[in-house]
């Protein structure tokens, strides 16, 4: 069940709508062929706004339908009504289609644009891409929703991509979403055989339980939510396995606690360590590397390498291909680090993420190491 929103947006001669004689003329005009494809339309309100007038119509069931006519020429018509799962559309995409031809036809409209009806509910179908386009996910259900200490927890099901992880409502990593943490370790490109690591986050459990398929000496995994590992656990075990549930093998342990409260001891310990993987936050998005996030970042990034091999890599994800100046801004904060680093990239497809996103691979540069 959920409240259906279709929307079509029209152009016309500004002209005809230059007074209220036009607008009232158009108004008409469309009320005519929006009744024979909503029943029992009525006139609800009419009313002058700054720029034009908006009127508003109820009709079968509950319909709503705002028609909102600007002086400068636009047209906007909003269709609202709740629809329970088992009923037919009050009005489908396809015959909003052929509304948006008839109204075109019978008041000459320059342009015109329907668009697909918008279902909210109380679960989001609707998730942003890196560069805040809002994209539309087959989701039919929820199968987990909390909120920790930290951030509200979501196990969502979508028909293409599996069970998928929400956090504050960002989508993280779906059961089809293998290719991001290949593209993250660098698979086939990078040898974890023998080798100690530290993922700071990491809380799904999927780059753990890749990781471990490589032999390595050791891996600490430092997370701070439990509440995040207790719900991949339970539906997400075809990407985490049952590392989620032990918690401790022979050769990796999983810490609930501030990455950085390790990560200091280990500074302390002058312990160093051959990979160390931010699976974090993303790159923030924003016009300077300033503010909360920026500052996190950074300090993450300055406190990794005080524990990492001179022949270590720093591996992590960035953001999304269509947010060029934010990863400009994270390479320009790269270039600032002390001992020098120098970094590579890579680029993959992320299903659940509907885009292509970027991960890097930061090493120190040539001729520096970690005792500079």
């Amino acid at each position: 069940m959920s409240v259906q929103t279709l929307l079509l947006d029209f152009s016309i001669d500004p002209a005809r709508l230059g007074d209220e004689s036009g607008q009232k003329t158009v108004f008409e005009q469309l009320e005519t062929v929006l009744k024979e494809y909503l029943p029992n339309l009525i006139l609800a309100a009419d009313i002058k706004v700054e720029g034009g007038s908006l009127k508003v119509l109820t009709g079968k069931k509950g319909a709503t339908v705002s028609i909102r006519l600007f002086d400068r020429g636009l047209v906007t018509v909003n269709i609202e009504y709740y629809k329970e799962d088992s009923e037919e559309p009050l009005i489908s995409f396809k015959s909003a289609r052929v509304l948006e031809g008839r109204l075109k036809k019978y008041i000459t409209f320059i342009k015109s644009q329907a668009y697909a009806p918008i279902k909210r509910c109380l679960f989001s179908r609707y998730y942003p891409t890196s560069d805040e386009r809002l994209l539309e996910y087959d989701i039919d259900g929820v199968l987990f929703d909390e909120q920790s200490p930290f951030q509200r927890v979501q196990i969502v099901h979508s028909k293409s991509l599996g069970n998928m992880l929400v956090l504050d409502d960002l989508q993280n990593i779906a059961e089809a979403d293998l290719i991001y943490t290949e593209t993250l370790m660098q698979r086939g490109k990078e040898s974890y055989e023998g080798k100690e690591i530290v993922i700071l986050g990491g809380g799904d459990g999927a780059l753990l339980y890749e990781l471990l398929k490589e032999k390595p000496k050791f891996v600490w995994m430092l997370e701070i939510d439990e509440l995040v590992m207790q719900a991949c656990n339970k539906h997400l075990r075809s990407i985490c396995g049952d590392v989620l549930e032990r918690r401790k093998g022979p050769n990796y342990e999983i810490i609930v606690e501030d990455c950085m409260l390790t990560v200091n001891k280990f500074i302390k310990e002058n312990k160093k360590v051959d990979f160390i993987f931010g699976d974090l936050t993303d790159i923030p998005i924003s016009e300077s590397a300033c503010g909360e996030l920026w500052e996190f970042m950074i300090t993450i990034l300055q406190a990794a390498f005080k524990i990492l091999k001179p022949t270590g890599k720093f591996m992590t994800h960035g953001n999304g291909a269509t947010s060029p100046e934010s990863l400009e801004l994270y390479e320009e904060e790269l270039m600032k680090l002390k001992p020098a680093v120098e970094y590579t990239k890579s680029k993959a497809f992320v299903p659940s993420f509907l885009e292509d996103w970027i991960f890097y691979q930061i090493s120190f540069k040539s001729n520096d190491n970690g005792d500079a």
